[in-house]
């Protein structure tokens, strides 16, 4: 069977999945991960059907790294009979202002998108070490970048620029937005469940291990609350929006230099800083700390408030959508954001919410609030296989 293999590479885990090719069809055969790296390492994949193919711990110091991950997934997928790898998508967080669209990665490609690591310096070094690593190993196999900020990139110029010199505009330093691979497929997603809506004004809560939001019309992005790094929006494991004036206080009156304040930026604020606890939800809905109390209470705020602005953005909104793990599996972080939107039309159905279904409103509610999955994966797989059947691949 053709296959695809989709890639998606963090700090400290490293997702993949394997994609069946009929046509231009497509088929999940196997979601894989290793996590864990450099202190807990562990290989699990699963067939389409939810058989564990692979459950296996390793050494912190055999796993100590990104590329030990990469190889070590790789040497287990070798083990597996009846694929032919057709092609490899790549999750890559900053295309920057040149990159609009998926692309076929060269040299010249990856040297390029190196130069935006300082724009996304968490994420953009682990996108692209699995790219080099393959390109050394199987260069006659295409490798495709796929970007987080691309579904963006027709914002409004006036939406995306900042109130500085226009030489920093024409360098770079604009908005991007990012999650761009989830509100593409939502937009996507939305257009079969629910297509009036779909083509109408939508507000997509992208509540995952990061967070943003974004304001859909017609299925095209308009605004969202991502800005020039993928550290700001409505966050809980970075600041989010913070005053650039408390960024001077760290450095001309704290006395910090920029490292540490990148650390404390990246690694020490969001809701862990905020609760003292843990940037996980679960944690913070199972705690009696008040600091974590505090902490749910700034994230709903946040997200209530950007809620607004992209109501605003938009004109109004005809639809709301949670979506990613969040947004997907906390009836409680979702009953107090729609309680918050009450203002312009949301009505929650209390026991739909709990039950996890897909439509959570009431069906008095001027607006409909959905719940739909994510797949970035399956994102990336479609643009891959798009991209590789071109005439011109």
């Amino acid at each position: 069977m053709d296959a695809l293999l989709v890639v998606n590479a963090g700090s400290s885990s490293l997702k993949f999945q394997v994609f069946g090719i009929v046509g231009m069809d497509l088929t999940r055969q196997i979601r894989g991960k290793v996590d864990g790296i450099g202190t807990r390492p562990r290989l699990q994949a699963t067939a389409a059907d939810g058989t564990q193919l692979i459950d296996q711990t390793y050494d912190a110091k055999a796993v100590r790294d990104l590329p030990a991950a990469i190889t070590e997934a790789r040497r287990w997928l070798l083990t597996l009979e009846g694929f032919e790898l057709q092609a490899v998508g790549h999750r890559v967080v900053h295309g920057g202002p040149d990159y609009t669209r998926p692309v076929l990665i060269d040299a010249t490609v990856l040297d390029h998108l190196a130069g935006y690591q300082d724009l996304a310096p968490l994420h953009q070094p682990n996108n692209l070490a699995p790219i080099r690593l393959a390109m050394e190993i199987n260069p006659d196999v295409p490798q495709v970048a796929c970007f987080d900020t691309a579904f963006h990139r027709g914002h409004a110029k006036h939406t995306d620029c900042y109130a500085l010199p226009r030489s920093f505009y024409d360098e770079g330093v604009r908005r991007y937005g990012f999650h761009g691979l989830s509100y593409e497929y939502i937009a996507e997603r939305l257009r079969e469940v629910a297509s009036r809506a779909a083509k109408g004004r939508v507000v997509v809560a992208h509540l995952g291990s990061g967070a943003s939001m974004c304001g859909l019309r017609d299925g095209r992005s308009i605004e969202s609350t991502m800005l020039h790094r993928p550290s700001t929006g409505c966050r809980w494991d970075t600041p989010g929006q913070l005053d650039p004036g408390v960024v001077l206080y760290l450095i001309l009156q704290k006395g910090m230099k920029a490292q540490a304040v990148s650390d404390l930026l990246y690694h020490d604020a969001g809701l862990k800083g905020l609760s003292g606890l843990s940037n996980d939800m679960r944690d913070l809905l199972a705690s009696d700390d008040p600091h974590a109390a505090l902490s749910v209470a700034h994230f709903v705020y946040r997200c209530v408030l950007n809620g607004g602005m992209l109501a605003a953005a938009l004109g109004g909104i005809d639809a709301f959508v949670f979506t990613a793990g969040v947004g997907e599996n906390s009836p409680p972080i979702r009953a107090r954001i729609v309680e918050g939107l009450a203002w312009l039309g949301a009505e929650l159905d209390p026991a739909a919410n709990e039950a996890g279904a897909a439509l959570i409103s009431t069906a008095t509610s001027r607006v409909a609030v959905h719940v739909l999955p994510t797949d970035e994966e399956l994102m990336i797989a479609r643009h891959t296989l798009a991209l590789i059947s071109a005439p011109n691949a």
